[in-house]
């Protein structure tokens, strides 16, 4: 999937107005990466919608949203990437976050997001991390029963 987005972070990332979201996709292995920089607000979530709602590319199993460079999200933000969750499991993907920090991190943190997302300290532990344990499967003894 291709988006129309800066390669790499520079200086003008720093310069977006308020209110400005830069959404970014690549592929890693099975892993479609979305990266956002700037504010993700009332104004400015289509193009994250859009990268959310496009079809998934055979082979892949999860969707890393990386907030390290998002500065802002209201509750319309929150509500998108809430959202996304249940559309991208229909499509057989997990929906998973990496990397909320400031003001991003305490509205996860109040709101609750992580006992509903699956949240990385950042891109690295997400692209790191494995399948997360299922609630729903008891454990099993490994070896011959």
């Amino acid at each position: 999937m291709q988006l129309p987005a800066g390669e790499g972070r520079g200086p003008a990332d720093d310069a977006l107005e308020p209110g400005v979201l830069k959404v970014a996709a690549r592929r890693e292995g099975s892993v479609l990466i979305v990266a956002l920089t700037g504010e993700l607000d009332h104004t400015s979530t289509d193009g994250l919608r859009t990268a959310l709602a496009a079809p998934p590319e055979g082979g892949l199993t999860r969707i890393v949203v990386d907030l390290t460079d998002l500065r802002f999200c209201d509750s319309t933000g929150l509500n998108t990437l809430l959202r996304a969750r249940p559309e991208a499991e229909r499509a057989g993907l997990r929906l998973e976050l990496a990397g909320p920090r400031g003001v991003v991190a305490r509205l996860f943190e109040i709101t609750g997001v992580n006992s509903v997302l699956r949240i990385h300290p950042g891109l690295d532990a997400a692209l790191g991390a494995g399948e997360p344990p299922d609630p729903q499967t008891p454990d099993r003894p490994s070896g011959h029963g």
